[in-house]
């Protein structure tokens, strides 16, 4: 594989950025990420690009908004610089949430985010288990969203009971924890539940049988822990062995989110380094790279290849 084609980092994940660029056996592009007094961000490339084939490795984890320009600014820089084609790797995509209008004056800021990346002249995205999968249809570029599914059971494998069930949090998590459980050769539970506002909600209905099982809760990510706090309540009640595991791909984990989620029945948490991680002290929370995942990704695109065996 020639070496027509270079990594830049944002500060958002620097050591995802450096274990993509080593399973590729390169070395991340020079460039330079800072702030001006007043907080504007400042980049510079240190190396060309011209004709070369750019990956901008930057998730738009908090502080969104500033993960979210810097990687706007790089782009720009590089288009600008004569970039054959830009890819931006956002192994996590924020204002993944805000799809569609719950009201008559919001935004879908989801779609904007996708303006914006278009309009700074980022031809591909590469990202994880996105939040809404119908995101991709704001794009007019090609947008491939990869999942953490596989790398995750590898993990779980000797760690979860055979006789375990996998939880859905809730019907929009359906079909991510039918993939859980087909890999682990088990079955589904589904918990029905209602939002009653931003961080609060409340699971009216356990649907199917985890009496004296132990539990799989799975997600796309875990912010608050409010949802999976409730889940565990849920289940405990409906008769499941305290014997809980947590799986999910985006660990924000912000303020308070350890602390629901220190309850005695929860064994081991399992996430990704697709954010970087917010504690490293804590036995139970164990974070699983996706580096290979996104590198035979990268590896693929460069090669013209495609990457239907990664799903």
């Amino acid at each position: 594989m020639t070496h027509d084609f270079v990594i830049f980092a944002g500060t958002a994940t620097p050591d995802l950025a450096s274990k993509i660029a080593h399973e590729l056996g390169v070395e991340l592009g020079a460039c330079i990420c800072e702030r001006f007094p007043d907080s504007e961000v400042s980049v510079r490339l240190l190396e060309g690009v011209r004709r070369k084939e750019v990956f901008i490795v930057q998730s738009t984890s908090p502080p969104v908004d500033e993960h979210l320009i810097e990687l706007l600014a790089l782009a720009d820089a590089c288009r600008r610089a004569a970039a054959a084609r830009i890819t931006a790797v956002i192994p996590y995509f924020g204002y993944a949430r805000a799809d569609k209008r719950n009201g008559r004056r919001e935004p879908i800021t989801a779609s904007m985010v996708a303006d914006l990346l278009q309009a700074v002249g980022i031809n591909q995205v590469l990202t994880l288990d996105l939040h809404a999968p119908q995101i991709e249809g704001f794009f007019r570029i090609p947008v491939d969203s990869l999942t953490a599914v596989p790398t995750l059971t590898e993990a779980l494998h000797k760690r979860v009971p055979p006789w375990a069930v996998v939880v859905s949090p809730d019907a929009g998590r359906v079909q991510m924890a039918t993939q859980y459980a087909q890999r682990l050769d088990t079955s589904v539970v589904v918990l029905h539940k209602r939002r009653e506002s931003g961080t609060e909600t409340t699971v009216t209905r356990v649907v199917g049988d985890v009496r004296d099982r132990p539990c799989l809760i799975i997600d796309d990510m875990i912010s608050t822990g409010g949802t999976i706090a409730k889940a565990i309540e849920a289940l405990l009640a409906a008769g499941a062995r305290p014997e809980i595991t947590l799986a999910a791909t985006h660990g924000l984990l912000v303020k308070g989110a350890l602390d629901k989620l220190s309850h005695e029945a929860v064994q081991e948490i399992f996430i990704t380094d697709t954010i970087a991680a917010s504690t490293t002290d804590w036995p139970k929370l164990h974070v699983i790279s996706v580096a290979p995942l996104i590198a035979a990704a990268i590896r693929r695109f460069i090669a013209d290849q495609s990457i239907s065996d990664l799903f």
